[in-house]
């Protein structure tokens, strides 16, 4: 009799186990997820500025002023492998235009094609929730005008606006 009992037990703990998991709320699964680069894109997507004590720009090592004021817009749509950017409060001379468009380098993490020179222009570049760095190599005209004064290899550090 106390076997029975116990093979009984057994078999409706088994069972309850079993109807738990069968009555349970299971969400189902709302695709593959996010890929990669759209994550990337999450982490750019923002308004930055040059704003916290450790941001700053430099042309060739060289602090420069005038971008104190400075905002660089990235914006994107998961999926697209091109997304744009916008400018505001940029020196009367820079190398970067108001606007044009970015596509991730052959390395989504740390590498950025701007589109907008005659000539495609690599970024290197790192991002966190906190900061942004671009590294260039501009040879292009200023804008507005004036190579020289442009030329070099450019550092620009940034914090979310």
């Amino acid at each position: 009799m106390q076997l029975r009992m116990k093979r009984n037990g057994l078999l409706f703990g088994v069972l309850f186990i079993g109807m738990t998991f069968l009555f349970s709320d299971c969400k189902k699964s709302s695709g593959p997820g996010q890929s990669p680069q759209d994550a990337q894109l999450v982490k750019l997507s923002k308004t930055w500025a040059i704003k916290a004590s450790t941001d700053g720009v430099t042309l060739d090592g060289t602090p420069q002023t005038g971008y104190s004021t400075f905002t660089l817009t990235v914006s994107g749509t998961a999926g697209q492998t091109t997304f744009g950017f916008t400018t505001d409060k940029r020196p009367p001379l820079s190398p970067w235009p108001i606007s044009g468009t970015f596509t991730f380098g052959n390395d989504f993490a740390t590498q950025l094609t701007r589109n907008d020179t005659p000539t495609a222009l690599p970024i290197t570049y790192s991002v966190t929730d906190t900061q942004l760095q671009m590294t260039f190599n501009y040879s292009g005209p200023g804008f507005t005008a004036r190579t020289n004064n442009v030329k070099g290899n450019w550092v620009f550090t940034m914090s979310p606006n």
